[in-house]
């Protein structure tokens, strides 16, 4: 699949009907109001975006209005950025925003409560409605945020492919000496140069052993002839997260290397092909797990063999639902995307990860990038 050739953004039409489905949703399910706080739920249905503090700054969903919950201070910057028309209701220094929450709901009505603000917010709000009417909104926002859009889906690729090229690059300047610093470093930069305005989001450069260690290690490495490699890295355009690994040889591969390697493609490839519309996430984790067990490894999270979940989603956050975990019942649906890495873990040795992300179509699985090739060949 090939990106756009300019950068994808999220129209505020599509917001708008954003509203609309959760303000349905919520009649349906007797909910009177929500509140969003500073997190990635408020960037999705508003367009706001705004890290989180200990002042509660988010918006009041009800089913006519959208209302701004905002410090009186940060009033004026918040006007300054891009998001739907709402009202703004301020609340001062001395004032509680819990209070002014509270006053905007409707009389008897049920609150759903963003899943992801502070414990404090919740506490606060204890205070002035009364527990009985604040419920866990977490299932009302996730459960629409699950499923991406076209749009989204547009918006992923294109960092998709600018952090499969970023690897690509990073691949080709990898030498005998160099530091896993000065990888990070120059991963960073070409994210930059080639239109994430942040950078990377995380990067992990791994050699030799320490690649055994899934999310890396403390301190210096530097590559030596004969190690082994994993870059797992990503960025973020329009809020929307990339997230690629690929686990090589520059040199010949050793016997053990070339065998865990095919390995791990099999696990892999059995994941995708077990991935169909209305199939659990815990049937993909199973489907990993069971290439493993006929090759020896594990079982179970034993090691040698796979210490973690095969997958995870992927979209407004670098983990989210869907989880690809044992004992998941959350069935495929249209629109979901989700990452493939059946990681093996051979201890003191090296681990081998190859990471892609899947998202689900009405025809069942499709490639974001493509798979790898071979142990020395990371790219197809």
């Amino acid at each position: 699949m090939s990106s756009p050739t300019s950068v994808p953004m999220i129209s505020t039409p599509e917001r708008l009907q954003r509203l609309t489905s959760l303000r349905l949703r919520m009649a349906a399910q007797g909910i009177g109001a929500v509140l969003l706080g500073s997190t990635e739920s408020l960037g999705y249905f508003t367009g706001l975006v705004w890290h989180s503090s200990e002042r509660l700054l988010g918006a009041v969903i009800t089913s006519s209005d959208l209302v701004y919950i905002v410090p009186g201070f940060e009033r004026s910057r918040v006007e300054t950025l891009n998001h739907l028309p709402g009202e703004i209701k301020v609340w001062e220094e001395e004032e509680s925003s819990a209070r002014l929450v509270a006053s905007l709901l409707p009389q008897g009505t049920h609150l759903a409560v963003d899943d992801a603000v502070p414990l404090f917010v919740y506490h606060a709000l204890k205070q002035h409605i009364s527990a009985d009417r604040l419920i866990d909104g977490g299932p009302l926002l996730r459960g629409q945020r699950l499923r991406k859009s076209p749009a989204e889906i547009a918006i992923i690729q294109y960092a998709m492919n600018l952090t499969l090229e970023v690897q690509r690059k990073a691949h080709a300047m990898i030498r005998p000496g160099i530091a896993a610093s000065d990888v990070v470093r120059f991963i960073d930069e070409e994210h930059r140069r080639l239109g994430a305005s942040n950078g990377s989001t995380f990067c992990i450069v791994s050699f030799g052993e320490t690649t055994s260690l899934p999310h890396g290690a403390d301190g210096e490495q530097f590559y030596q002839p004969g190690d082994v490699v994993l870059v797992d890295t990503g960025c973020r355009i329009d809020g929307y997260h990339s997230d690629i690994t690929r686990t090589y040889m520059l040199d010949e591969p050793t016997a053990d290397f070339a065998k865990i390697w095919a390995i791990e493609r099999e696990a892999q490839q059995a994941v995708f092909d077990a991935a169909r519309i209305g199939a659990t996430c815990g049937s993909l984790d199973d489907a990993a797990r069971k290439v493993l067990i006929h090759h020896g490894l594990g079982p179970d999270y034993r090691l040698p063999g796979l210490p973690h979940r095969a997958g995870h989603g992927l979209g407004l956050e670098g983990h989210e639902e869907p989880y690809i975990v044992r004992g998941s019942t959350v069935a495929l649906e249209e629109g979901m995307c989700f990452s493939n890495e059946p990681m093996i873990v051979l201890p003191g040795q090296f681990g081998l990860r190859l990471e892609d992300i899947i998202q689900m179509t009405a025809d069942g699985p499709s490639w974001f990038t493509m798979p790898a090739k071979g142990p020395t060949e990371p790219f197809a």
